[in-house]
This record gives structure tokens, C-alpha cells and sequence, in this order.
């Protein structure tokens, strides 16, 4: 208290001090005072009146306090004459037994009378729900049915409750009423047949399938009700819970099922597209079916059975169960096609599932996948497999077909250009047309894998095809005059092979968005140029057969005396290139250049192969200036032919070496040699020695100087163009003889 005295004379001696800082605030002390004498009063009528509201309350407190105690000795009073009365009762309770059980036997007996018109009633009711049941009103036949139940359970319950374990009783009641279980089952058959014709019930007559569903609803309600009884009774009537909506759901699912199991009219031994009608039948009964229950059943049911959905469902599961099924029978090739292109495109499409009338009700991103992707994956094998062994057979059978045109008599068809060809590429780029556009119908992934098992069978193809080709070539050598049109039906093979490469890349641009080359590119590639080579080869060997005899006239003396060995070479040349204006380019320039050449290479050989030696500087002209004749000839002929800007080059070496044998003056021979091996510096020293003796004045001395400067000052060969002499051989003095014994053995004989 001394503390807070001094604290209060602190706290005020400071507030004086800021009250009077200054020397004029010492006229205020007055005013001061008073307003300090003001809030003093204040404070304290405030502190009167606080003190006075506590003491309120404290009196307030204690007058209840003391009422609560007048009040619990009351209430102990009160027990404690309640415990006294309780204990003075008990024999007086235990004298009412008697009582009490003829008030239950009263509660029982009152519940009897209260049924007795409907027991006796029941055989009465018992028909008369039949009757109805019959007729088909289930309404109304549920309603007796109601009744019957309401009787037999009450019953039942009464005596549960009056002696549990009186199972005599309670079978007693059960056997009266045991029509009222046959009743229910009929009942439910009704209400399943309907439900099972729901999809044409709810056309015809909707009200019908509303009953139905309403009668369901209301057994639903009294298997609750039962069910919270028992828990409560522990007693149950028999029968329930009927779960009549669980088996509601079931019947419908069974219904669906039937329904889709019932699509297939055919087998396939009676129609071979039995699989599609199949499969177009079940997408129009379910695409009709959702339909109709979009706009027609779901009227008919509660909004929270989600009836849509639900129906929605049983048909995806009856679909991918009736598919599931259809994967595991031996399916052909064009069988897993078709099934594969309806799970994975056509039943999600807008055709099906995707229906504007039925997406908006639905997201079937939701459902899951018709075919796990493992049986995917297992159908997709099998068809590959199957189809590798199909086209392999398809292509061994249409190259067989392609063998027996070549035999015929009549000429190959032409295309539009005049080229001929073969109907081959067609049938078979038909074949693999026909496989991609199909695989392109099931998967992307799955179409870049056709394609590259076709580009690996037509590798292979092409490889038989060329082993063919050189067998019919073969044959053809045997006798000359058969087939008759054998150029023609090779210049088609030459032709095709185009034809197959513009196939291959129009099928590579069409169906693979692949950047990357297939690896079978290169092989297919090389093979097609390997044939092209062969097969041009093989045309001009055909050239070349007739041009033999001609071409071993070159160079010999009847040549010097006036042959027409050439003359008949360009006829016979131009005859044939006639023909091979029926090959397509670049193959027809190609093959121009390589006559060229090999006419060339076939007269520089005559000359290589010292046939004639001039005797006199007079043979060495006349020689030289029809070798130079000949060469225009050549040249002439090859640029009507239009061969390619090396034909001056190539005829030019027969000029070249016609200059060399008509040199005059011996000594400015080495000069002309030096300018032939300028112009063609692949020429070898056994060339130049060759050259040297058919022209029959270099004595031996010169020779050796001619061929020694030369090799000192040998012109390296760039390699810039063809050579020409590299391939062409100068036969020794042996191999010489041996050709000469030969030609005149050969003309004794002729």
C-alpha cells in the first residue's frame, strides 16, 4: 500500500512538472487545480460505482448458492423416498407377471383378429394375382402381392416375437403361405421377360417398362426396411432381401450380350466376308440400341441408375467380350484386317461410339480398349506372318505367268509411249498397293512395317527375277530362233525394272513418312541395276552374235579387197536399235554408247590382232583411207542413233591409227605414233608394236627406238575419260597361230 502511495506522489509530482515548465503557466495553477479536482470526482464515482456493481453480484451469487443447496436436499429427500417405495414394490412387480404375458398374448391375439379376413382370404388373393399376373397386369398383381407378404410377415413376426425358437409355428404360417413365394417368382419371370425385350418394349409401350422399373423400386425400399429390422429384431421374413435391382442390372447385361452374340448369320464356309457382315451388323444394332436408349429408355428409369452411362457400358464390355472371342478362332489374313481396322478405327469413329447423338452424352476417351494391345500385338504377328507367306507365293506365281508371256509368239504390249513391257510390275505393285492401303486402315506404325516386309520381298523377288532373266537368255542360246519376239520380251524386262524402281518410290512417297532409308533401299537398287545391266548386255550380245562373222572380215585381205563387212555392221546395227528405240531412257542412250563402243573396241581388236600385214606403202593407203571411211561410217551412224558426245573420240581412234599406217615417209613415223599415244594414252607398247607390224615396213631397229622413247617419255593416264585400248588384248604369236589354223580350218570346211 506504502508503494503504491508512492507511485501515485511520483506519477504526480511529474505531471506538476509538466504542468509548469514555464513561468507564465504558474497563473493557471487555479485552473489547474480545478480540472485536477474534476477528474479526482470522476474517478472516483467510477471506482464507487464498480465496487458497488461487484458486491451486486456477490449477493446475487450467494442468494442462488444457497437456493441450489435448499434445492439437492429436496431432490435427496425425494430419492431417497423413491429407493424406499422401489424396494417396498418389488413383490408387488413380481405378482404382475401373469399380467404382462396376457397383455403380449392380448397384443397377439388383436393382431390375429386384425388379419383374419386377409387370412382367410389368401386363397382368394392367391388367385386373383395369378390371374393378373397372367394378363400382364404386374401393377396390380403386385399390390395383392403386397398384401399377401404384409400378412405372412406380420404373422411371422408376432410369432418371433412371442416364442423365437416355435419353429412348428412359424413353418406352420410358412406352409399356409407358401403360394406367396411361387407368386414372387412368377412375378419376377414377368418382370425379366420384359427386360429382356426391353429394347422393343420401350418402342411399343414404355408404360410397361416404367412399371416395371417402379415395382423393382419398391421392392428395393421393403428389402431396406426388412434389413434395418432385423438388425434391430433380429427377425427377417423369408425371401429377403430379393435384390431384385441387382438382378434387374443382370438381366439387362445378359440381354445385351445376347443381343451381340446374335449378330452372326454366317459361317464363313457359307460367305467368305462373313467377318465384315458381322461386324456391320453389330455396329448398326449398337449404334440403334444406344440411340434408343438415349432418347427413349432413360425416360423410363430413376435419373440416379445414370442409365446411359450404365447401358453404355454393357454394350462396350459385350463388344469387347464378342471381339475378344473373335481373335482367338483361326482368322486368315483379310479376316484380322477387317477386325483390326473395326476395334481400332471404326468403333471409336463416328459411325459408331463417336456419334454425335451419343459423345455428347459420353467421352469414350474413357472406355477402355476393345483387345488388350498384347492380343493387338499377337494379331498384327500373325498377319504379318501370314501375308509374308501369301505375297511370297503371289510373287512366285505371277513371275511364273511373266515367264510364260515370255515364250509367247506375239509382241509384249507397249505403254502409252510406245514402250513395251510386261503386265508383271502391275500385278505386282497391285498386290502391295492393296496390303498398304489396308495396313494404312489399322495403325501408322503398323503400315511403315507392310511396307518394309514388301521392299524385303521385292528384293528377293528381284533376285529370282534376275536369275530368270539370265536363264531365259540361256535357253535362248541354245536356239537362236526361239523365242521368236526373245528381244522384244527383253527390252520389257530392261522397261520393267524402271517401272519397278518409279513403283517403289511412288509406294515409299505414298505410304512412309520416314526420313530415314529403308535398308533394303540399296540392296533393291543395286539388284534393279544389275538387271538393267544384264538384260541391255543381253540385247547387244544378240548384236554382236550377228555382227561375228562380219567383224572377223575386218582387217584381212578380203577386207583390203573390197568387203562390205561395215556397210552390213551399220545396217544390221540401225536394224536392231530399231527395236531398242523400245527401250525407255536413259537405258536406250546407255546401250547406244555401249554399241558404240564395243564396235570400236571389236575393229581397233581386228587391227590388235595382225589379221593382214601391208606389203607395200600402196596397201597401206588404200587400207588406211577405208579405215578412215569406216570410222565416219561408224560416226555417222551413232549420231543418227544418237549416241553420246564421246562418239568423235571413239571413231577417232580408228582415224588415228588409219594416219599412223598411211604415213608415207618412215622417218616421221615416231612423230605419228607420239601423236596417237597423246591422244590416247591408255595404249600399251604391245598396242604400238601390234600397229608397227601391220603396217609391215618398220624394221626391227625402229621398232625398238619408236617403243624405247616412248617408255622414257611415257603420258601418264589421267583416267578422265574411258579408256579404250586398256581392255584390248594383242595375242601372242602362240594365240596367233592358233586363230589362224582355226580360220582355215574353217574355210576348208565352208
Amino acid at each position: 500500500m506504502e508503494e503504491t502511495s508512492r507511485e501515485a506522489v511520483a506519477t504526480a509530482v511529474q505531471r506538476v512538472a509538466g504542468m509548469l515548465q514555464r513561468s507564465d503557466q504558474l497563473d493557471k495553477v487555479e485552473q489547474y487545480r480545478r480540472r485536477e479536482a474534476r477528474k479526482k470526482a470522476s474517478v472516483e464515482a467510477r471506482l464507487k460505482a464498480a465496487i458497488q456493481s461487484q458486491l451486486d453480484g456477490v449477493r446475487t451469487g450467494l442468494t442462488q448458492l444457497h437456493t441450489a443447496l435448499l434445492d439437492v436436499k429436496d431432490i435427496q429427500s425425494s430419492l431417497a423416498n423413491v429407493s424406499k417405495d422401489w424396494r417396498q414394490s418389488i413383490n408387488t412387480i413380481e405378482n404382475l407377471k401373469d399380467v404382462k404375458d396376457a397383455v403380449v398374448q392380448h397384443s397377439q391375439l388383436a393382431a390375429a383378429v386384425e388379419n383374419l379376413k386377409n387370412i382367410f382370404s389368401v386363397p382368394e388373393i392367391v388367385v386373383e394375382t395369378q390371374q393378373l399376373t397372367e394378363q400382364g397386369e404386374l401393377l396390380q398383381a403386385h399390390r395383392k402381392l403386397m398384401e399377401l407378404e404384409c400378412s405372412r410377415d406380420d404373422l411371422m413376426y408376432e410369432q418371433y416375437r412371442m416364442d423365437s425358437k416355435n419353429t412348428s409355428d412359424m413353418n406352420l404360417i410358412f406352409i399356409y403361405f407358401e403360394d406367396v413365394q411361387r407368386l414372387s417368382d412368377e412375378l419376377a419371370k414377368q418382370l425379366w421377360m420384359v427386360l429382356q425385350r426391353s429394347m422393343v418394349t420401350v418402342r411399343r409401350d414404355p408404360t410397361m417398362l416404367v412399371s416395371v422399373v417402379r415395382i423393382i423400386e419398391r421392392e428395393e425400399k421393403l428389402d431396406r426396411r426388412m434389413v434395418d429390422r432385423k438388425k434391430q429384431t433380429g427377425f427377417i421374413p423369408p425371401g429377403r432381401p430379393k435384390h431384385w435391382k441387382d438382378k434387374m442390372f443382370q438381366v439387362l447385361e445378359g440381354t445385351v450380350s445376347t443381343r451381340i452374340e446374335g449378330t452372326q448369320a454366317v459361317t464363313r464356309e457359307a460367305d467368305k466376308m462373313w467377318l465384315v457382315r458381322l461386324l456391320e451388323i453389330t455396329r448398326k444394332y449398337v449404334l440403334d440400341d444406344l440411340i434408343v436408349v438415349k432418347n427413349l429408355m432413360v425416360q423410363c428409369f430413376p435419373p440416379h441408375y445414370n442409365t446411359f452411362n450404365r447401358f453404355f457400358s454393357l454394350y462396350h464390355n459385350a463388344v469387347s467380350t464378342r471381339v475378344k472371342e473373335l481373335a482367338l478362332e483361326d482368322l486368315e489374313a483379310n479376316e484380322i484386317v477387317s477386325l483390326l481396322t473395326w476395334v481400332l478405327n471404326t468403333y471409336k469413329s463416328v459411325e459408331m461410339m463417336g456419334h454425335p447423338d451419343l459423345c455428347s452424352e459420353f467421352d469414350i476417351n474413357q472406355l477402355e480398349p476393345l483387345l488388350p494391345q498384347e492380343v493387338v500385338d499377337d494379331l498384327l504377328s500373325k498377319y504379318v506372318k501370314t501375308f509374308t507367306s501369301n505375297i511370297t507365293g503371289w510373287l512366285r506365281k505371277a513371275l511364273e505367268t511373266d515367264k510364260k508371256d515370255w515364250l509367247k509368239e506375239t509382241e509384249p504390249e507397249a505403254d502409252q509411249d510406245g514402250f513395251y513391257q510386261t503386265t508383271l510390275p502391275a500385278i505386282v505393285f497391285q498386290m502391295f498397293e492393296q496390303n498398304l492401303q489396308v495396313a494404312a486402315q489399322i495403325d501408322g506404325d503398323f503400315k511403315e512395317q507392310v511396307l518394309k516386309l514388301c521392299l524385303k520381298q521385292m528384293n528377293s523377288f528381284l533376285m529370282r527375277y534376275r536369275e530368270e532373266v539370265v536363264a531365259y537368255k540361256e535357253e535362248h542360246l541354245r536356239d537362236r530362233q526361239l523365242p521368236q519376239c526373245y528381244i522384244q520380251y527383253m527390252i520389257a524386262i530392261v522397261n520393267n525394272c524402271q517401272t519397278f524402281k518409279e513403283s517403289i518410290n511412288s509406294l515409299k512417297r505414298k505410304y512412309s513418312q520416314s526420313v530415314d532409308p529403308f535398308d533394303s533401299n540399296a540392296a533393291i537398287e543395286r539388284t534393279l541395276g544389275e538387271v538393267v545391266k544384264e538384260g541391255c548386255q543381253f540385247l547387244l550380245d544378240e548384236v554382236f552374235l550377228d555382227l561375228e562373222s562380219h567383224l572377223n572380215e575386218l582387217l584381212t585381205r578380203k577386207w583390203l579387197a573390197g568387203s562390205h563387212a561395215v556397210d552390213t555392221i551399220c545396217v544390221t546395227v540401225e536394224d536392231y536399235f530399231n527395236d531398242f528405240n523400245k527401250v525407255k531412257k536413259p537405258f536406250n542412250q546407255d546401250m547406244t554408247n555401249e554399241a558404240l563402243r564395243r564396235v570400236v573396241v571389236e575393229y581397233l581388236k581386228a587391227v590388235m590382232q595382225k589379221r593382214i600385214t601391208f606389203k607395200n606403202a600402196d596397201e597401206r593407203k588404200e587400207g588406211a583411207e577405208r579405215m578412215i571411211k569406216e570410222a565416219e561410217q561408224f560416226k555417222f551412224l551413232f549420231k543418227k542413233l544418237a549416241a553420246g558426245e564421246d562418239t568423235d573420240r571413239l571413231c577417232g581412234s580408228i582415224t588415228a591409227i588409219a594416219e599412223v599406217f598411211k604415213l608415207t615417209d618412215p622417218t616421221l613415223l615416231f612423230l605419228e605414233v607420239t601423236t596417237l599415244v597423246s591422244k590416247y594414252p591408255d595404249i600399251r607398247e604391245d598396242h604400238i608394236q601390234a600397229l608397227l607390224a601391220v603396217r609391215g615396213d618398220a624394221s626391227r631397229e625402229m621398232r625398238q627406238m619408236i617403243i624405247g622413247t616412248l617408255s622414257e617419255n611415257k603420258v601418264s593416264y589421267s583416267g578422265t575419260t574411258q579408256p579404250i585400248f586398256k581392255d584390248i588384248t594383242v595375242p601372242t604369236i602362240t594365240t596367233t597361230m592358233t586363230s589362224m589354223t582355226s580360220m582355215a580350218t574353217a574355210k576348208l570346211l565352208k
